[in-house]
């Protein structure tokens, strides 16, 4: 990634549909959470890798960023986690367009509300994208976390995200 250049025209963000993407995906998790940040031992896979929807960023020929999104509930409620951009793409701004389609991607799929851990350095960028901090800070896996919320397309001004505590381990309010 030396040539950094116009990369917007270079830069393909999509759903993971054949098993190259999907290997990627899991490569760059890998890459960011288990060898760069040291938060998983192994691997970071479990029971939601089944079933989410993976996206992947893919710059030029190279994946270089990764998200996955599932359903929690039936009432709209989803969840975006396993953030990850290659380290030598971070400052080429991947991340907002990859946050960006999660979301407009869980809307799309009838989504009302997304949710996310976030780790307490990433909240700004977050901030800036339109989420919202949902409770206190939290610690997962030894890192400090913020809990945070964005609408999606079509959520109902009702919409109460205290309501999907129990989503974070707590109770439902």
């Amino acid at each position: 990634m030396t040539d950094q250049g116009d990369w917007t025209t270079d830069l393909d963000i999509r759903i993971a549909r054949t098993d190259e993407d999907v290997a990627a995906h899991h490569r760059v998790r890998e890459a960011v959470f288990v060898a760069e940040q040291n938060i998983f031992v192994d691997h970071d896979r479990d029971q939601w890798d089944d079933d989410a929807v993976k996206v992947v960023a893919r710059l030029r020929d190279e994946v270089v960023g990764a998200v996955r999104l599932y359903p929690i509930d039936e009432a709209g409620l989803w969840k975006g986690d396993r953030l990850a951009v290659l380290a030598g793409a971070r400052t080429l701004g991947v991340g907002a367009p990859l946050v960006r389609f999660a979301v407009a991607t869980a809307g799309q799929m009838g989504g009302a509300r997304m949710i996310a851990l976030i780790q307490r350095p990433n909240v700004p960028f977050f901030h800036r994208l339109g989420w919202s901090r949902l409770g206190d800070a939290t610690s997962y896996r030894g890192a400090s976390h913020q809990e945070m919320t964005i609408a999606l397309s079509g959520a109902q001004p009702a919409f109460a995200p205290a309501g999907y505590r129990w989503a974070f381990g707590g109770t439902a309010a």
